[in-house]
């Protein structure tokens, strides 16, 4: 199908964006490989489209004081492909290396995927995993939010009117941490039936740290702190990745039932705890 018409502007100033964005319906454009298909089946028409790709500080990956802060602009083969991130913070690199095909990842972007908010998209995972954060900024303010309170529901975050997501900043990942990102695809799409993003280390042999992120079960992703606390408190992988369903309302579609991909959501718990954990020094 063809989008209804629209306008299009590529400003090439952060200002000018910004500006750009109190215009009536405005989308922005940052990559495009969510958004473009929504708009040919006529499930967004925006009366202009913003594109990013011109504003000079939006991309990239940079080490700063404990943390690497990476520019909402990157793509996901730049994340995929960085040495810097494969060396301090390797699940986020995991994460984007399965992401889709080598088109998408050539093309779309780790903000326009965090802003979009799909419940099957692969960094969320990982960047709840990681207490991860977003720097927001508008025309008058800037804000820094955890991803965990920046997505809100299903496509939803708390973006407000007039911002843009202009980084995301990660943590440097511990030297004895092992990290994992097990992934159930729906083949067609790319997407994720089910994600698991794991990050743990031990001492004398038995689990000391855990984080969990999930995508694809719920609403939303989350992290599933039960699993953790489980994980430390028993040591045993099976017992903490059986209750990662519990109290969470699963998704139903024709790919995968709630009790099937609960059911998944369990098998590759277990999958990404036993890689991190075997990967922890």
């Amino acid at each position: 199908m063809i989008p209804q018409n629209f306008q299009y502007s590529s400003p090439a100033s952060m200002q000018e964006a910004l500006a750009l964005l109190s215009e009536g319906d405005v989308k922005i454009l940052a990559g495009g490989m969510s958004l473009i298909p929504m708009m040919k089946l006529r499930l967004a028409a925006p009366e202009r489209l913003v594109d990013l790709s011109r504003v000079p500080g939006l991309s990239g990956i940079t080490g700063d004081k404990g943390t690497i802060r990476i520019g909402a602009m990157t793509t996901h083969h730049e994340i995929e492909d960085s040495a810097l991130l494969r060396a301090q913070c390797p699940l986020l690199a995991e994460a984007a290396s399965n992401i889709g095909d080598m088109q998408v990842r050539n093309m779309g972007t780790i903000g326009g995927s965090v802003a979009h908010a799909d419940p099957a998209a692969d960094y969320p995972a990982s960047l709840l995993a990681l207490e991860a954060k977003v720097r927001l900024v508008s025309a008058k303010s800037e804000r820094t939010l955890s991803v965990a309170d920046f997505l809100v529901d299903t496509m939803t975050t708390a973006l407000e009117p007039g911002e843009i997501l202009q980084e995301i900043i990660v943590p440097i990942e511990a030297a004895s941490a092992g990290v994992s990102y097990q992934k159930m695809v729906q083949p067609a799409s790319g997407f994720a039936i089910v994600g698991i993003a794991a990050r743990a280390t031990k001492a004398s042999g038995k689990p000391n740290f855990a984080r969990v992120g999930v995508t694809g079960l719920a609403g939303k992703a989350y992290r599933a702190a039960n699993v953790e606390k489980l994980l430390v408190d028993t040591g045993d992988v099976e017992k903490a990745a059986a209750v990662v369903g519990d109290g969470i309302d699963a998704n139903s579609d024709l790919f995968a039932s709630a009790d099937y991909r609960i059911h998944m959501a369990r098998v590759y718990t277990a999958r990404a705890l036993r890689q991190a954990l075997s990967r922890a020094a």
